[in-house]
């Protein structure tokens, strides 16, 4: 059964169809990715806004024909994190840890985008969500529980060990295996934007994962949060409004990155 769903996944990945819907799921993520910085980019300038997914996701559905654009976005979300969950058990010539491995990197980001484009989706038919609410409400449930501190508190290692990822990610550039950057000044320039785009990326979900430790450390569910929330925290540091716009350009070189990426990721990988 476990080789048959594998032939299946590798039925699928090879599907021209659906690696160009993959590719459209990467432009999606970079509009999300420019929306989102733009509305980082707001907060530092001293707007009130929510930085998160919903925050993005309402700020498009406030538009004309704002809710066929985030049926558009959905759409290619729930693609990428498809494709993401067949590299997780397509790939050919892996066993043991490397398998593993390459299942804890490729299906957690799957789950991910599948349940974004369905939040993006639920917005488009009326749905207001707030992740900043969600994520609090969570983590008191979580607090509730015998060992509920601990699994917070794992869980925000976790997201601060992904941020770190990232980060280094973005310092190593080992970004290049996963794209065929062009020869030339226009592939220097997107490799100087995933740099920062990942590094942006990066300090934003430590300091998630910090907020939600903090949490599980105080038994103060309010303190976790999610993206909007890591944003409010940097913003109360010294030269708080600061850090925020860069991290908000961050974030838009990291989603005009990723609609590039479109065109060069390497789905044969």
């Amino acid at each position: 059964m476990p080789s048959s769903a594998r032939s299946v996944a590798r039925d699928a990945e090879a599907n021209p169809a659906f690696r160009v819907a993959a590719r459209a799921g990467y432009v999606a993520n970079g509009i999300l990715h420019l929306l989102i910085g733009g509305l980082v980019l707001a907060v530092g300038f001293g707007a009130a806004e929510d930085t998160d997914q919903t925050g993005a996701f309402r700020a498009v559905a406030a538009l004309p024909l704002g809710a066929l654009a985030l049926g558009a976005l959905a759409v290619g979300l729930v693609a990428l994190g498809c494709w993401h969950l067949l590299q997780a058990v397509a790939p050919r010539g892996l066993s043991g840890w490397k398998r593993l491995a390459r299942i804890a990197a490729e299906a957690p980001q799957g789950i991910v985008f599948v349940v974004i484009g369905a939040i993006s989706a639920s917005v488009a038919f009326g749905a207001r969500p707030d992740a900043e609410q969600a994520a609090e409400d969570a983590s008191e449930v979580a607090l509730t529980l015998p060992i509920g501190g601990f699994l917070l508190g794992t869980v925000g290692l976790a997201v601060a060990g992904v941020g770190i990822g990232f980060g280094w990610m973005g310092l190593r550039r080992s970004f290049h295996n996963k794209v065929r950057l062009p020869d030339g000044v226009g592939g220097h320039v997107l490799s100087a934007l995933a740099v920062g785009g990942f590094l942006a990326k990066g300090v934003a979900l430590v300091i998630v994962g910090v907020l939600l430790v903090i949490a599980a450390v105080r038994i103060e569910p309010d303190t976790a949060g999610g993206l909007d929330g890591a944003v409010s925290a940097l913003i109360a540091l010294p030269a708080g409004p600061f850090l925020a716009l860069l991290v908000g350009f961050g974030f838009l070189a990291y989603g005009v990155f990723t609609i590039f990426r479109a065109r060069y990721a390497r789905l044969d990988a």
